[in-house]
């Protein structure tokens, strides 16, 4: 008979809202409904349960990038990023070569295939020159429909996701194409106006890249593509709560306006997450990371901000101690709304009996100090 674990005592982020003194039963890989049957207990008094965290949008971490097109570096990244709660990983590329993207893709899906990760998300290079952030301008290309569908086949079902600019000549026909594959297609690192972004959203774009960052400001007059990604209930908001990437006041005004079910927060971490400062590869280029933040260290972009070296523990503590939001809606934003995006809410981002047992624990701090992934411990509460 499959072994049973109950976890008591927490408070239990439930979809009905947190359970005072709740219990998860865990059976196997799965959550179970709870019964009196025989059971090891771990007492987790004090302590929050919450689902494993979903990031949609990563380039690396604990040294090692997704961009590398090596399956040990690529596990290296996974390693870091479930220390800290990230229990589901759609590992994202940078703008490159089509040859080097497709053989990156290659290897990230047999990842996939394995369970390791769930899917590929191809940044570029399909973006504009204008609002490039931290890709290689000379490696960015027009979103040529037939260019798109090569990176798509690469992936052998894995992509989930690409980020391209709609304005750019090819833009519309290519995010058409990737709804008709059911590849998300991400408004992102664009120039592009407001019309343009509703033609965008109408042709089956559904995400925005990482809100407000990449793309124009939001203008009285020229309200550009972050009115228009804001407005649009089909569209979900990725955002970088990282203290860096966003002034309080706008993540509040994307909370607002968009609520928790289309938020969902990223990290957009490069592989200098969960390391000290330093020098670090970001595809072709070389970031130097200061202070926790990473910029590109030479040629025309030098200065830009690349990525970030979040982790979602840190942001789901700032979400709650910081920015003041409820447990309950951090946790949509980190689980639920990401899960429900890549289409596997029937298995991950909420506790609920038949899903994954992923599972991270927090102190009353809103501090990790527990994974489970599939019912394994990947970190194991230290508790008296």
């Amino acid at each position: 008979m499959t072994e049973r674990t109950v976890l008591t005592g927490a408070r239990v982020v439930l979809p009905t809202g947190v359970a005072e003194g709740g219990r998860v039963t865990i059976e196997g890989d799965r959550i179970a409904e709870d019964a009196p049957r025989e059971a090891k207990e771990l007492d987790l008094t004090g302590h929050w349960i919450v689902p494993g965290f979903v990031d949609i949008h990563v380039h690396g971490g604990g040294g090692a990038s997704f961009s590398a097109g090596s399956a040990e570096e690529a596990l290296t990244a996974i390693r870091t990023h479930r220390a800290h709660g990230t229990t589901t990983i759609v590992a994202s590329t940078v703008t490159g070569d089509l040859d080097d993207l497709a053989r990156q893709a290659a290897t990230l899906a047999e990842l996939t295939e394995q369970g390791d990760l769930a899917g590929v998300h191809f940044e570029g290079p399909f973006i504009s020159a204008h609002r490039c952030g931290a890709h290689q301008p000379e490696l960015l290309r027009d979103p040529d429909p037939a260019d798109v569908r090569k990176l798509v086949d690469a992936a052998r079902g894995a992509a989930r996701m690409m980020t391209l600019a709609p304005e750019l000549p090819g833009g519309l026909e290519s995010v058409r194409l990737l709804a008709e594959h059911g590849v998300i297609a991400a408004v992102g690192h664009t120039d592009s106006t407001y019309e343009a972004t509703l033609e965008a959203i109408e042709a089956g774009a559904t995400v925005a890249t990482h809100l407000f960052n990449a793309m124009p400001s939001l203008l009285h007059r020229a309200p550009g593509p972050i009115a228009a990604l804001l407005e649009d209930e089909r569209v979900t908001v990725e955002l970088i709560n990282d203290g860096t990437h966003l002034h309080p006041a706008a993540l509040q005004l994307a909370f607002h306006q968009a609520g928790a079910d289309r938020v969902a927060f990223i990290t957009d971490a490069m592989g200098a997450a969960g390391m000290s400062d330093g020098m670090y590869p970001l595809g072709p280029m070389r970031v130097e990371v200061k202070d926790g933040v990473a910029r590109i260290a030479d040629g025309p972009t030098a200065g830009s901000i690349a990525g970030s070296t979040l982790t979602l523990d840190t942001a789901f503590k700032r979400a709650v101690t910081i920015d003041r939001l409820p447990v309950e809606d951090a946790v949509r934003a980190l689980s639920t709304t990401p899960a429900r995006l890549l289409g596997l809410s029937d298995r991950i981002g909420t506790i609920e009996p038949g899903k994954d047992a992923d599972l991270v624990v927090l102190d009353e701090a809103f501090g990790l100090v527990g994974v489970m992934r599939k019912g394994e411990w990947l970190v194991k509460p230290e508790v008296r």
